[in-house]
């Protein structure tokens, strides 16, 4: 199977080459954790045909906590809207089309 992306919350760097393979041309792998382990050397073909390696800012855990400590104070209010896992595609549509307010959020 051809994936449209990955987000990677792993912190394991490894994984990158992997998701490389598995995505189409033009595609994104993003790491989204805040901490990865190095990533390991992998072939130039990888990134072949636009395919690229985001990531997240530079966020430490301390960054992490201190957001978190704010949150608690100022009551800060998340907007959801829930999918199945089953309707991934429908949830990403939704967020690409600007059609959510807030998070989608995938529930198994």
């Amino acid at each position: 199977m051809i994936l449209d992306g990955a987000i990677i919350f792993a912190p394991v760097g490894q994984l990158i080459p992997k998701a490389l393979l598995d995505i189409d041309r033009g595609c994104a792998v993003v790491c989204g954790g805040i901490h990865m382990s190095d990533i390991p050397s992998f072939a130039y073909q990888l990134l072949w045909e636009e395919r690229s390696v985001r990531s997240v800012a530079n966020l430490t855990r301390k960054d992490g906590d201190d957001f978190f400590t704010l949150a608690g104070k100022i009551k800060i209010k998340t907007e959801t809207t829930l999918f199945p896992l089953q309707k991934a595609n429908e949830a990403l549509d939704a967020v690409r089309n600007g059609n959510i307010s807030g998070a989608a959020v995938l529930v198994m």
